[in-house]
């Protein structure tokens, strides 16, 4: 059964990367993965957001490594995407680890490179260990030597290389980050490369479906490609 995973919680209903998609997708049991997005604050504390600036998807400016936790917190992360949601803050990453411990699987980018937030890894990994969480969440990044990072500093930790485009020797790049996982833009994913990388041992993210038709053919492919999606609930009907 494919899986269904909400990108950056039920980002179609809810602002994205905020508690209440958060919310909205583990009331939903049939959603049974979360995607989110961590950067760092200028103090170091990973946080959720998408973009590297915060414009778009809040009431601030600038880049979000510019800003403390404190200075982050105090911004309207809601308005944006509808006045109902004005309020809505952005969140740390260890909030949400406590509402999701035991409910569903995490899937944690990290939206950084090695040099741009020293110590990403080692922070979070940090939190899921204090939480007791290694086993219930994936690391995925753009950045290779990030994920190789961060398996270099716990292997029991699921990874993933997250792709735009179609790279050749794909699996060997997996095998070389030391990642097990593969996530990749679906209109670059092939039924021939999602079934290769799964008969080989890896995990397939198909990502970001949100049109109906295009969610069912992914599906047909095989029932271990998982769905990321902006409407889980267009997915949920072919479930």
């Amino acid at each position: 059964m494919n899986i269904c995973m909400a990108h950056r919680g039920w980002s179609g209903k809810a602002p994205e990367n905020t508690m209440t998609a958060i919310r909205l997708a583990l009331a939903e049991p049939a959603i049974r993965g979360i995607e989110i997005d961590v950067q760092l604050s200028r103090d170091g504390v990973p946080v959720l957001i998408h973009d590297f600036t915060l414009e778009r998807t809040t009431t601030g400016r600038g880049l979000v490594m510019d800003h403390t936790l404190e200075e982050l917190r105090e911004l309207d992360a809601g308005s944006w995407f509808n006045e109902r949601f004005a309020g809505e803050r952005i969140p740390t990453l260890e909030e949400v680890l406590q509402a999701v411990k035991g409910r569903c699987t995490l899937n944690i980018e990290l939206k950084a490179t090695s040099d741009m937030y020293p110590g990403i890894a080692e922070k979070v990994l940090e939190l899921l260990e204090r939480h007791e969480m290694k086993q219930e969440v994936c690391i995925t990044s753009f950045d290779h030597d990030l994920i190789r990072q961060v398996r270099e500093l716990d292997a029991t930790v699921e990874t993933g290389l997250i792709v735009m485009g179609r790279p050749v020797l794909m699996l060997e790049q997996l095998e070389a980050a030391g990642a097990n996982i593969l996530s990749m833009g679906y209109p670059y994913l092939t039924r021939e490369l999602a079934c290769e990388a799964l008969e080989k041992g890896y995990k397939v993210i198909a990502w970001t479906i949100d049109e109906p038709s295009h969610i069912r053919t992914v599906m047909s492919w095989h029932p271990d490609v998982q769905i990321c999606t902006n409407h889980p609930d267009r997915m949920l009907e072919f479930v």
